[in-house]
């Protein structure tokens, strides 16, 4: 099938109380990211458009918006890997509220990050030493498998639980609850845990999977909270924390 050498993009426009969509002609260009479409419509189109970027490599996240209803960078997307026919369908990204256009309001992914109690807590002082971490112990390499989530919240845009559910805390702030808890740097592991184990928290999780499925760096939330529930079990039978 050959490649159309235009375009038709609907995107999202206005905000929740007054949503709209406007279309779009756009060249179709060899290498073209969903980011350069964007980038194009604001640029020769339409100057109101509104949309975040920052790094345009795959490196910030900022640019995650839903195209043809999934949640994807941007940057890293190619439009010939997307294209429906000619058709390519932009929307903010989900369970998010809607600031303008393309932008949405961040808050609420990160209050559940605060509600997560995801904050490293060190066990040590600053005058004290550098403290030994074994790589290769489980915990660690536990920690390790999660740690380079950039808060793209692509995750929780793809989370039904969230879409059901908005104060559940979500992927993200759930996984760095994982990450501290097999960090022995963290004083206290307890609390974190105690902080994700109500209905809002990891127990409240369908296992669907779609967090991993979408993640654009190739992380697992669900086997993180798959961690976090096994831990709750443990503490209930006894079992001392961390451990997995």
């Amino acid at each position: 099938m050959s490649t159309p050498s235009e375009m038709r993009v609907t995107v999202a426009r206005g905000d929740a109380s007054n949503p709209s969509e406007m279309e779009f002609t756009v060249p179709v260009e060899a290498n073209q990211t969903v980011l350069d479409v964007v980038t194009w419509i604001q640029q020769h189109a339409d100057p109101t458009l509104s949309y975040r970027f920052a790094c345009r490599v795959g490196m910030c996240g900022s640019c995650a918006m839903m195209v043809n209803g999934e949640p994807r960078w941007t940057c890293r997307t190619h439009v010939s890997r997307v294209l429906d026919g000619d058709r390519l369908v932009l929307a903010p990204l989900r369970n998010l509220p809607v600031i303008k256009d393309l932008v949405v309001d961040m808050n609420p992914f990160f209050d559940a990050w605060q509600r997560a109690d995801a904050v490293h807590r060190p066990s040590r002082a600053r005058a004290d030493g550098v403290a030994a971490v074994n790589p290769e112990s489980r915990p660690r390499i536990a920690a390790d498998a999660a740690i380079e989530c950039i808060n793209c919240a692509v995750c929780y845009a793809a989370c039904d639980t969230v879409a059901g559910n908005p104060d559940y805390l979500g992927p993200a702030a759930l996984q760095r609850a994982w990450t501290l808890i097999n960090d022995e740097r963290h004083s206290d592991p307890a609390a974190t845990l105690d902080a994700v184990t109500g209905t809002d928290g990891c127990l409240n999780c369908h296992s669907i999977g779609s967090c991993s499925h979408y993640c654009p760096v190739e992380l697992r939330p669900l086997d993180a909270i798959a961690g976090l529930k096994r831990q709750v079990v443990r503490r209930a039978l006894g079992k001392r924390l961390p451990c997995d």
